[in-house]
């Protein structure tokens, strides 16, 4: 449960920091949006399947 924990945690500053990221001139990079989102589907798939037991 721990490991899911920090998982989660990494996941989400992962997402959040791809997400949300602009350069000088506020334009985003795709790869960061793709690993953002890719980071953030993890997230969701840990969270409902493994810690609240919700999927799976």
């Amino acid at each position: 449960m721990a490991l899911n924990i920090l998982f989660l945690i990494v996941t989400a500053i992962v997402a959040y920091h791809g997400l949300t990221w602009r350069d000088e001139e506020g334009e985003s990079d795709f790869v960061r949006l793709l690993f953002g989102a890719i980071a953030l589907l993890f997230f969701f798939r840990v969270l409902l399947a493994d810690v609240l037991k919700l999927w799976g």
